[in-house]
């Protein structure tokens, strides 16, 4: 029996309704409302503006903002790929027990809601916190560390958050990675400093960067670690969004603010496409 030329589009008809309810309106409202002007008092006015732009890219508080943003997702994901590239070595290297059990480990933190391990980083990083005790305690500090509310406690709390996402991405990129290549330069009397800075890391550049960008993209838009850890003061993009729609009800700014993350997030992923690109093409030949 031959099918009807209606059953394709029938079969996509329920996600593409889905995906225009759920995704493309909202969107295009937010966009829509990015272009209002607002008056303090009055509220969302019916002209249609660019100020709401304009007042971000030419006002140095907001550009501050948007900087710090960038260097907390760029700090973040470093130390994540710091962490996370040995780890993964080390799960795919060890035996089928040891990777079950470790792959458990670094899942396990996963099922746990940011709210707590943000809870948790607080009274690890507070100045009367666990940490702080403990190294006035054996007498290495005289004074408490200044470890909240700030660059460095945001940046602990989010490497620990986000370590696992960099681990689960780099393992299959090893796992692709020949063995008889890096046998191959064991050969030739190369040492293993030299094959994993000339073999290993070069063709895991793939997962490098596709673990890279989750872990940047998810660093640059946290909104919960960064409130909790930063304190209300400690100003990125995410708490400045949720400030302008929830505290300064300037809805306008907020998308303005939400459709200038987004264009940030998809910008870093055009160029590191175009860099895992040029890697991928550079291996083949």
């Amino acid at each position: 029996m031959k099918p009807s030329p209606l059953t394709g589009p029938m079969l996509i008809l329920p996600a593409t309704v889905l995906l225009l309810a759920g995704f493309l309106a909202p969107t295009a409202i937010m966009a829509m409302l990015s272009l209002r002007d607002y008056t303090a008092g009055s509220g969302i006015g019916n002209s249609w503006t660019l100020a709401n732009y304009l007042s971000v890219l030419g006002d140095g508080f907001y550009l501050e903002i948007v900087a710090r943003s960038l260097a907390l997702g760029f700090l973040v994901t470093f130390a994540c790929l710091i962490l996370g590239f040995p780890l993964a070595l080390f799960i795919l290297r060890s035996s089928p027990r040891v990777q079950t059990a470790a792959i458990l480990l670094v899942i396990f933190p996963l099922l746990c809601n940011i709210v707590v391990r943000s809870f948790g980083w607080m009274v690890l990083l507070a100045p009367n916190g666990v940490i702080n005790a403990a190294l006035m305690a054996s007498g290495i500090i005289s004074a408490p560390l200044d470890l909240m509310y700030n660059l460095t406690g945001v940046v602990i709390g989010l490497t620990q958050i986000y370590v696992p996402f960099m681990a689960l991405l780099l393992i299959p990129a090893l796992q692709n990675i020949p063995p008889d290549v890096e046998a191959a330069a064991f050969t030739l009397k190369a040492s293993r400093a030299r094959v994993f800075f000339t073999v290993t890391i070069p063709l895991a550049i793939p997962g490098i960067i596709t673990g890279s960008i989750l872990v940047f993209v998810l660093s640059i838009s946290a909104l919960v670690t960064p409130r909790m850890l930063g304190g209300p003061t400690y100003k990125v993009m995410a708490t400045q969004i949720y400030d302008e729609f929830m505290t300064n009800l300037n809805w306008p700014a907020g998308a303005a603010l939400a459709f200038i993350l987004t264009a940030l997030a998809l910008a870093l992923i055009w160029a590191a496409n175009r860099i895992s690109a040029y890697f991928t093409r550079g291996i083949s030949t």
